[in-house]
């Protein structure tokens, strides 16, 4: 079974191709049959073009050129359409994620339909801020009260799922905005009865780029989704910025 991991990318120039390196030695180990989507919103550090230089004679490292769309949840359903894996892995570009982990991902969708990593699980975490792990910790506390999901982290990004479970969907519901289109997914998931795992993640320190995420910013938009899901409000926007 095909397994397609998916970056979405944006200034990450610095560090993809190290990635890219570090996810295909460590699926070419476990040997998986996989591809890595690359989906690039025309970073201006020129993303696309190192990988596409880099990368040119391996055709399991497929870069994709966003070019008239912006934002990192429709970038990540741009990838999932142009996967043909049936397994799908989506997790970030700046080594937040640790990449060993993804054959376990994988594994358990064998058996669970979406498979996740959680940082407030027994042990997991964060290595960056303290103040960061507590206030996203208070923050998914928040959206368990309000939502009544079972899922502790769901602000993770880090996860793997049959590509099939998208078919009782209207993705285009579900992936837009920034990362609070995973509030969405796991909540859609969880009211369909979708079996759900989540496993300890650690998040590691960024490798090369500025993290994009402007804390303000991101706990309004968050706190919005929150609030629109549990009144039952779903959107279909056209388009939604980085």
């Amino acid at each position: 079974m095909k397994v397609s991991v998916i970056l979405p990318t944006y200034n990450e120039k610095e560090s993809i191709n190290l990635l890219i390196r570090e996810i295909s030695t460590i699926l070419e180990k476990e040997a998986l049959d996989y591809e890595v989507l690359i989906v690039d919103d025309m970073s201006p550090d020129g993303t696309y073009d190192a990988v596409k230089t880099v990368f040119a004679d391996d055709s399991r490292v497929v870069p994709l050129l966003r070019k008239n769309e912006r934002g990192l949840a429709t970038a990540v359903l741009y990838g999932i359409r142009k996967a043909r894996g049936e397994k799908i892995v989506v997790m970030d570009t700046d080594f937040n994620h640790p990449s060993d982990l993804i054959p376990l991902l994988v594994k358990i969708v064998d058996h669970f339909d979406i498979a996740t990593g959680s940082r407030y699980v027994i042990g997991g975490g964060m290595e960056t801020s303290r103040f960061r792990y507590l206030g996203s910790k208070l923050f998914n506390r928040f959206i368990r009260y309000m939502l009544s999901v079972r899922t502790t982290d769901n602000l993770s990004g880090f996860f793997a799922f049959r590509k099939e479970i998208l078919d009782s969907v209207d993705p285009t519901e579900i992936f837009y905005g920034y990362g609070d289109y995973f509030i969405r997914f796991l909540y859609r998931m969880q009211k369909q009865g979708k079996q759900i795992l989540e496993i300890p993640v650690v998040y590691k320190d960024r490798k090369g780029g500025l993290s994009k995420t402007n804390l303000k910013n991101e706990l309004l938009r968050y706190t919005k989704t929150v609030i629109k899901i549990r009144l039952g409000i779903w959107e279909k926007p056209d388009n939604h910025g980085h």
